[in-house]
């Protein structure tokens, strides 16, 4: 009875988990810069990976700052392809992909990457404890980083080990 009790926990994890890039999408077209702050750990951090900087926001007032300047340029997200990699102790990891659409031009494209993801569980509710997203394509951006966001050269890209058939 244990082996089923464990997979039912992993699957209401993953499920939890999952619905998080579909709740951020959700708010972010609904305009709620409040509620996306909430999806995050009280000390969360957010960044935006470019090739030419990477704009980063932490805590909740840096985060309040970031998406009030970010939805200014009204981005409707289009998530698929959301994987989930349960960690220990309250830790998963995952990774989802993004098209990206502009509200101000008539739902023209905006742009395309990936959220890759850190989750934690935080008083019982799982949240986003990092979520980087690496833009592949951005034909607008948010406003300048506010000086406590301190723009940073973006890392080189990660080597993705390619999965054993």
């Amino acid at each position: 009875m244990k082996k089923m009790e464990e997979a039912l926990k992993a699957m209401l994890d993953r499920e939890a988990i999952r619905d998080l890039p579909a709740r951020y999408c959700d708010l972010v077209w609904r305009n709620d810069i409040e509620g996306l702050v909430k999806l995050f750990t009280p000390d969360g951090e957010f960044a935006i990976v470019t090739p030419e900087q990477t704009m980063r926001a932490q805590g909740q007032t840096e985060l309040l700052d970031f998406y009030a300047r970010g939805l200014a340029i009204t981005p409707r997200p289009f998530i698929h392809n959301v994987v989930v990699e349960l960690g220990k102790k309250g830790r998963a990891t995952g990774r989802s992909y993004l098209d990206l659409r502009s509200a101000k031009r008539d739902m023209a494209w905006l742009g395309a990457g990936y959220y890759h993801d850190e989750y934690e569980k935080h008083r019982g509710v799982w949240k986003f404890a990092r979520r980087e997203f690496f833009a592949l394509r951005m034909e607008d951006m948010p406003a300048e980083a506010a000086p406590t966001l301190k723009p940073k050269p973006a890392p080189r890209a990660k080597k993705v080990k390619a999965a054993k058939a």
